[in-house]
């Protein structure tokens, strides 16, 4: 029985083991998910029995995979310091990443099968109906609301300025003049009441 076939594979200037339905994350490469593209720097090819090493690659071989997602490696810092300097330098970096899954190991210059590149294009078309539907109930409920908010915006100003010029015009011609006449005869009165106060000024006389 033979065994199940695998391919070394160069990308990003390292070297990857894998056979079918193997997933790997490498450098990162162009592609959208869901996408399959076709890795062409393959160095050996075979199985349990038999291998192909390339010199250095192998001609005519590829492996297809397809995308899984574009994502990015786990945070490294950077620091640099030059003592008695005052440098330091701190960097964080996460390195770009793509995850693959193999979907065909290929031989003797065949291309992969566009069958199993199809159910990338099927999920699609699916957010595209949801949408029409979502901006038809949309229109529907705008329609109504419109009309009201347009007649109590006009009957609101209206009245409170009405009930704003009355209440201003009645305070403000009562209270001066009633403080005016009050304060004018308490001003002569006080002087009159210290006239007689130096009568007792004349000494008795002794006879």
């Amino acid at each position: 029985m033979v065994g199940q076939m695998f391919a070394v594979v160069r990308t990003g200037g390292k070297q990857y083991r894998v056979a079918e339905n193997d997933v790997i994350v490498v450098e990162k490469l162009d592609g959208d998910a869901g996408e399959v593209i076709v890795l062409g720097d393959v160095l050996a090819v075979g199985d349990d029995k038999a291998q192909t090493i390339g010199t250095p690659t192998v001609s005519g071989a590829s492996v297809a995979a397809q995308v899984l997602e574009q994502t990015r490696g786990d945070k490294i810092i950077v620091f640099k310091k030059k003592r008695r300097q005052g440098y330091r330098r701190k960097r964080g970096h996460r390195q770009q990443l793509t995850a693959l899954r193999v979907t065909e190991i290929l031989t003797g210059g065949k291309k992969p099968s566009p069958a199993k590149a199809k159910p990338a294009t099927k999920t699609e078309d699916k957010p595209k109906s949801e949408a029409k539907k979502s901006e038809a109930k949309k229109s529907e409920a705008k329609k109504p609301t419109a009309k009201k908010p347009a007649a109590t915006a006009d009957a609101k100003p209206a009245a409170k300025k009405a009930e704003a010029k009355p209440a201003a015009k009645k305070p403000a011609a009562e209270k001066p003049v009633a403080k005016k006449a009050d304060a004018a005869p308490a001003a002569k009165k006080a002087p009159a009441k210290k006239a007689p106060a130096k009568k007792p000024a004349g000494g008795t006389t002794k006879k």
